[in-house]
C-alpha cells in the first residue's frame, strides 16, 4: 500500500496568481494601516514631512499620517530640560549629547587659560529647552553638538576675560550670568530653537601639578585679609574711643570757660548795681554791704560769740558754746 503525500504530486501542483495578488495587497494594506498612527509622548512634539517637506506641527496624542512612507514623522521633546556637561559625565545619561564620551577630549574640553595667563580647570552644566521645534530640526543637521561647541567656546571667551583670582573666586557668580547671556544671544541669532535656562560653574580648580602652590597663595591671601579686618576692627574701636574723650574734654573745658564768663560777667554786673546804688546813698550802702560781708563771713569762724552790749549777764550765754570742742573755745568776746 502506498502511502499518500502531504503535498500535491510535482505535476499537479499549481500557483494561483489571483490568490497571491490578494495576499500582497493584504500585506501592504496591513502595513499602510499600522503605519498610518503614531503616538506623541507628553513631553514631546511631532514634526510632521511629507515627501521631506514640513507639513505641520502635532501634539501630544495619537494621530494620522500619510503610510507607505508618504508622511515622515520626528519626534522633539520640547517640554523636557535638556542639559549639556562639560569637563564630566554623569553616567547612564540617555541623551548621547550630554557629555563627552571621549575622556581625553573631556580633560581638553575643561582645560582653559586665563586673562593673566594662567591656567585653570573649569567644569561646568549648560541646561536648555527646545523652544521652537521646527528650527531645531531643520536649521542644523546636529543642533546639540553645535550647541556643545558654542558653549565651549562661549565659556572659554568668559575665562579668558578674567584672571585666575577671579575665576576661582569672587567672579563665578557674574561668569555664569555673562556666559548665559552671550550664549543665548549666539543662539537666537543662528536661530538654533533653543532657549538656554541656566549656565552653571561646577569644580573650578588650577591645575593638579599647581594646586598645592595656588592652595599656599590663597591660604595667604585668607590670612592677609585677616589681618587687614583685624587692623581695621581695632582701628574701629580705639579712634571712635579717642574722639569721644577728647570731645569730652573739650566740651568740659568750653562749659568750664562759659561758666567762668559768665560768673565774671555777673559778679561786674553785680559791682556795677552795686557801685550805682552806693552813688545814690553811700552811708546806707555801706553799711548793707558790711552787714551782709559779716553775714558771710562770722558764721565760718569758731568759738566767737557775738552778743548785743546791752545784755546784762553773759552766763545765759555760755551754754551755746558747749557745742564747740574744748581745744576750738576761745575766750568770749564782747562787744
Amino acid at each position: 500500500m502506498r502511502a499518500t503525500l502531504p503535498f500535491p504530486e510535482p505535476g499537479k501542483f499549481r500557483l494561483n496568481p489571483v490568490k497571491i495578488l490578494f495576499g500582497v495587497v493584504a500585506v501592504v494594506l496591513a502595513f499602510g494601516l499600522l503605519s498610518s498612527f503614531y503616538q506623541v509622548p507628553i513631553n514631546s512634539e511631532a514634526i510632521v514631512q511629507r515627501f521631506g517637506k514640513f507639513l505641520t506641527i502635532t501634539e501630544p496624542g495619537l494621530h494620522f499620517k500619510l503610510p507607505w512612507g508618504i508622511d515622515s514623522v520626528t519626534l522633539v521633546e520640547t517640554k523636557r530640560q535638556l542639559k549639556l556637561e562639560f569637563g564630566y559625565g554623569s553616567r547612564g545619561a540617555q541623551n548621547e549629547y550630554q557629555y563627552n564620551s571621549d575622556f581625553d577630549d573631556m580633560e581638553q574640553e575643561k582645560n582653559m587659560v586665563t586673562g593673566d595667563l594662567n591656567a585653570a580647570v573649569v567644569e561646568w552644566v549648560v541646561q536648555f529647552h527646545i523652544a521652537d521645534a521646527r528650527a531645531y530640526v531643520f536649521n542644523f543637521l546636529e543642533p546639540q553638538a553645535t550647541l556643545r561647541d558654542l558653549s565651549e567656546s562661549v565659556m572659554r571667551e568668559v575665562v579668558g576675560d578674567r584672571t585666575i583670582d577671579e575665576v576661582l573666586t569672587v567672579g563665578r557668580q557674574e561668569m555664569e550670568v555673562k556666559a548665559l547671556e552671550r550664549l543665548q544671544t549666539i543662539a537666537s541669532g543662528l536661530n538654533m530653537g533653543v532657549h538656554i535656562d541656566q549656565v552653571q560653574l561646577g569644580n573650578v580648580n588650577p591645575p593638579a601639578e599647581v594646586k598645592s602652590s595656588f592652595e599656599a597663595v590663597n591660604s595667604a591671601q585668607q590670612q592677609r585679609e585677616a589681618a587687614i579686618n583685624q587692623a581695621n576692627g581695632e582701628y574701629n574701636r580705639v579712634i571712635p574711643e579717642a574722639r569721644g574723650k577728647a570731645e569730652q574734654s573739650i566740651s568740659q573745658a568750653e562749659g568750664y570757660a562759659s561758666e567762668r564768663k559768665n560768673r565774671a560777667e555777673g559778679d561786674a554786673n553785680r559791682f556795677s548795681a552795686m557801685l550805682t546804688e552806693y552813688k545814690k546813698a553811700p552811708a546806707v550802702t555801706k553799711k548793707r554791704i558790711y552787714l551782709e560781708t559779716l553775714g558771710e563771713v562770722l558764721p565760718t569762724v569758731v568759738g566767737i560769740t557775738i552778743v548785743d552790749d546791752k545784755v546784762p549777764q553773759f552766763l545765759p550765754m555760755m551754754h551755746l558754746r558747749q557745742a564747740q570742742p574744748a581745744a576750738q573755745t576761745q575766750a568770749p568776746a564782747t562787744r
